[in-house]
């Protein structure tokens, strides 16, 4: 098993690809010959990755979608075909996390984190398989966490969002067998990437919440991924550490993993909230 072959007027789509993990795989795609066309809620935050890869001689297409909006998402594969281009690699990156207790959060911002890290994972889904099993060639990268593994207090929302997304890639994998079509659910750790910030995270209370052991960097995610869906692999997880976490995670009673889990979480420290 093997990514599909790069050519002049094939495309791997990468949303979320603006910053960390979204940017590396980019960047890793193209540093194998792969052309990229990036997607994130604004252009301008790509032309710079984009003028890198170009400057590589790889093809590079910048298109500015809100993946939180159905209609946007709707259009983006007849932008692409428009484009004169055949989406055979498709990574759903983009995605972000609320932070604290349910009972204090936002509830906009909560559907807001929904629709983007499950409904327009499986949107894109739909709407990219299709062609991709009909031409019996294609990689599915979906990213989902090591927080698909376990419970987390503090931010349930969004392990509950990458426990589906494991899910269904793994189900996928199975539909897909035969198709040429691979599917992939990439489960990082920490990483080192703004995401965390993004969610609410102080850097320092992260990083005493969890071993600097299991902090991998984007770049070595973005290699794994990109190395395991060469291998036609189901799970992706980087770094060893965070390989025995998953199954630690998975087989400590949840009797015991919760009430863990909630003490260390700096998500639910200090009053924090969404």
């Amino acid at each position: 098993m093997s990514l599909p072959r790069p050519a002049p007027d094939r495309t791997a789509v990468v949303t979320g690809a603006s910053s960390g993990i979204g940017a590396a795989i980019a960047r890793q795609l193209a540093s194998r010959g792969h052309g990229v066309t990036l997607v994130a809620r604004r252009a301008d935050k790509l032309d710079e990755l984009a003028d890198e890869i170009r400057a590589g001689g790889v093809r590079a297409e910048v298109l500015a979608a809100d993946l939180s909006d159905r209609t946007a998402r709707a259009e983006l594969l007849g932008r692409i075909t428009d484009l004169g281009l055949i989406p055979d690699i498709l990574i759903n990156n983009a995605g972000l996390s609320t932070l604290g207790p349910v009972a204090e959060s936002d509830p906009d911002a909560e559907m807001h984190m929904i629709e983007v890290d499950v409904v327009a994972v499986a949107d894109l889904c739909t709407r990219f398989l299709p062609g991709m099993v009909e031409r019996r060639r294609g990689a599915l990268l979906n990213v989902a966490s090591t927080a698909a593994f376990q419970p987390l207090p503090g931010q349930a929302g969004y392990g509950a969002c990458k426990a589906f997304v494991l899910s269904y890639t793994q189900s996928l994998t199975g539909e897909l067998r035969g198709t040429g079509v691979t599917a992939t659910a990439l489960c990082p750790g920490p990483v080192q990437t703004g995401f965390g910030e993004a969610a609410g995270f102080a850097k320092d209370d992260a990083e005493k919440a969890l071993p600097s052991i299991m902090w991998v960097s984007a770049e070595t995610v973005a290699k794994t991924a990109v190395d395991d869906m060469t291998k036609g692999r189901m799970v992706s997880i980087p770094g060893p550490a965070n390989r025995i976490g998953s199954i630690f995670a998975q087989i400590t009673p949840r009797t015991l993993l919760v009430p863990m889990l909630t003490r260390i979480h700096p998500g639910l420290k200090n009053g924090a909230s969404s």
